[in-house]
């Protein structure tokens, strides 16, 4: 009763017994426990108190923000597990449950129960690595933390494992995915935030490449298959691929996460990197970068583009004449057609 009464708490208990000697030769001839016969006085029971950090609660309320279902594997009395679990914001409306019990259910039980399970006492670390093949058939992304030798298995099973940096041994580093260097629960929310920054960067820099490219292939492949040139030189998309795509690279490669990135669900394992929504804002833009591109190329001279030189510049006589609808660029006629389209297009990338 008292031992269930500490555990409730969050104490982890241990006894302390004695046993009498005859003489010191018989105490070093003792393994590390004594035999299970050997007769002992017991003293007490103590109750010890591991608190969890200050901002743990916190970073699992982040978590569970972002879509993250957080779950303790211990090794302690289920008592003290829920008692934690509870104080720390694991343990809310779902359940917990013993090793043993989990170790006993069939593989679809074991796959129904982890859909409430929040909570795992007396874990073996076989159960934590079957709790991980178990999530990852029902196509979970699955995350795990640990610092002992035994979680090494656990640590390469998963499809993200965390070792620490500071208590975790070189098997368990090894092993795993990322090293926590400060041990501290915290830390993975930032990882969290870090690498949904960066894919979301790739997301952008996807998408603006290939509305840059889409726009000039269409561009290119209509004035040529129609016998308007090519408008579009190869010195000129060099130019865009050197200059300016890599100048919004850096700016959308480099750009620092927000908060409200922590405010909605994870990718799934089997989302496409180019999403539905990317592809309906890639078409738009191209689309409308079209109209202005191909509205030149096609309609320079029926609505009368007018290239107009000053007297003295190049030759000129300071008359405008219409733009020619051959695209071969400038020339004694002064066709600056595919110059307008071209600026037309650099144009669009910045709006």
């Amino acid at each position: 009763e008292h031992i269930e009464g500490m555990a409730g708490h969050g104490l982890r208990t241990i006894g302390i017994a004695f046993s009498d000697a005859e003489d010191v030769e018989a105490v070093r001839q003792l393994e590390d426990a004594p035999p299970a016969d050997m007769p002992m006085t017991f003293i007490a029971v103590l109750g010890i108190r591991d608190p969890p950090r200050e901002e743990v609660p916190e970073a699992v309320r982040k978590c569970q923000q972002a879509g993250i279902t957080v779950r303790m594997i211990t090794g302690d009395n289920i008592l003290t597990a829920k008692s934690i679990s509870r104080e720390i914001g694991i343990l809310t409306d779902g359940c917990a449950i013993e090793g043993p019990d989990f170790r006993r259910m069939t593989p679809e039980g074991q796959k129904e129960v982890l859909r409430t399970m929040q909570v795992m006492a007396r874990c073996s670390p076989q159960d934590k690595l079957t709790l991980v093949r178990r999530l990852k058939e029902m196509g979970e992304v699955v995350a795990v933390t640990g610092d002992g030798t035994n979680d090494a298995p656990a640590l390469k099973e998963a499809d993200v494992g965390l070792s620490m940096g500071i208590t975790g041994t070189a098997v368990a580093q090894e092993a795993s995915d990322i090293i926590i260097m400060d041990d501290n629960f915290s830390s993975i929310v930032k990882s969290v935030l870090w690498g949904r920054s960066v894919y979301d960067n790739i997301r952008r820099f996807l998408q603006f490449q290939l509305t840059v490219n889409v726009t000039a292939l269409i561009t290119c492949l209509a004035g040529a298959v129609t016998g308007f040139g090519t408008p579009l030189k190869p010195v000129q998309l060099l130019w865009v691929n050197l200059i300016m795509d890599t100048l919004g690279a850096l700016a959308l490669a480099t750009e620092l996460p927000t908060a409200d990135m922590l405010l909605r669900k994870p990718y799934g394992r089997n989302d496409f990197l180019i999403s539905g929504q990317m592809w309906r804002n890639i078409l738009i833009q191209s689309a409308w970068q079209l109209f202005f591109c191909l509205g030149i190329l096609y309609g320079s001279q029926a609505i009368g583009f007018y290239d107009c030189i000053p007297k003295g510049l190049y030759s000129g006589t300071g008359a405008c004449m219409k733009l020619r609808p051959d695209g071969v660029g400038h020339d004694i006629d002064g066709n600056y057609r595919d110059a307008m389209i071209y600026n037309a297009f650099v144009w669009a990338q910045l709006f």
